[in-house]
């Protein structure tokens, strides 16, 4: 059984023709210090926008999917307020799989001055051919700027968490519904309520809701139960936890286990096609 081996390399006012060699030169070094054949097997091309605060978390999240999904990841850190230039931190991590070793690439780019505001332009030559291509888009997307609109011409699907968010901007993140399959991790972490409240059917169709919990979250089964019932329902009121009533009555809650952050955007990549009822669930949330 071979062992977990990362190669890396940094590099200051870097070209994508400089990128893409330094990858060659550590898949080289990893292949030399192997100790079982490998597999350079990539499922997607994982995109993810990381501005400055969300570094921290992003790189937490990335490391907690180990071998799950091996892809080339690019990260892109803005810095609009530097000098113009390109500086890049690369790595090559192989992980045991059986009699061989998968490795996977990470690729973070900090993309300073002019660089911020063309984005599509540097993560293009490095986009897997023939891959889908995956956005994790880390806080409130800047809708309608040139580097949402660059990014997300480019992507298969769109990772958001909408948690993240100042404010709920459902509207305007429905707009690229059509054009791209949108997931929201928010959403997911509502599954096991969902699901609770599901089992009351019938019943619920004609009784009073109320809905309580996170901004986000208590927002988007709000939604969801209005787009279900076909009827207006009482705001959702702010807690720190899911919670609902039925005619007065609390519902139980569901014994669900919370996953963790890398095994949420885990669960994600494995979605390939479009979510009519997380859709429909976020028009009906706006207000």
């Amino acid at each position: 059984m071979g062992e977990t081996s990362t190669q890396d390399w940094s590099g200051t006012d870097v070209s994508i023709a400089d990128i893409d060699s330094e990858l060659g030169e550590l898949r080289r070094l990893s292949a030399d210090d192997a100790s079982t054949p490998q597999q350079r097997t990539s499922v997607m091309t994982h995109l993810a926008w990381v501005p400055q605060p969300w570094v921290d978390a992003a790189e937490r999240t990335l490391s907690g999917m180990g071998e799950r999904h091996p892809s080339r990841t690019v990260l892109l850190v803005p810095y609009p307020e530097d000098e113009s230039r390109l500086d890049a931190d690369l790595s090559v991590h192989c992980f045991p799989a059986g009699e061989t070793s998968v490795c996977s690439e990470v690729i973070e780019l900090s993309l300073r001055g002019d660089r911020v505001r063309a984005p599509a332009s540097i993560v293009l030559p490095l986009l897997i051919s023939d891959l889908p291509v995956f956005l994790r888009w880390r806080g409130e997307p800047p809708f309608g700027e040139t580097q949402w609109e660059q990014l997300t011409g480019v992507a298969d699907r769109l990772v958001v968490d909408s948690s993240e968010w100042d404010e709920l901007r459902y509207l305007e993140l429905s707009k690229v519904f059509g054009r791209l399959a949108v997931s929201d991790i928010a959403w997911a972490r509502t599954g096991a309520w969902r699901s609770a409240l599901a089992s009351h059917w019938p019943a619920i169709a004609e009784q009073e809701v109320a809905i309580r919990g996170p901004r986000a979250e208590a927002a988007l089964v709000r939604g969801w139960l209005q787009a279900r019932l076909d009827r207006e329902l009482a705001p959702a009121e702010t807690a720190g936890e899911l919670g609902a009533r039925l005619d007065g009555e609390e519902v139980s809650a569901p014994s669900d286990v919370p996953l963790s952050p890398s095994e949420l955007l885990s669960a994600e990549l494995d979605r390939l096609g479009r979510d009519p009822i997380y859709e429909q669930a976020a028009a009906a949330a706006v207000v």
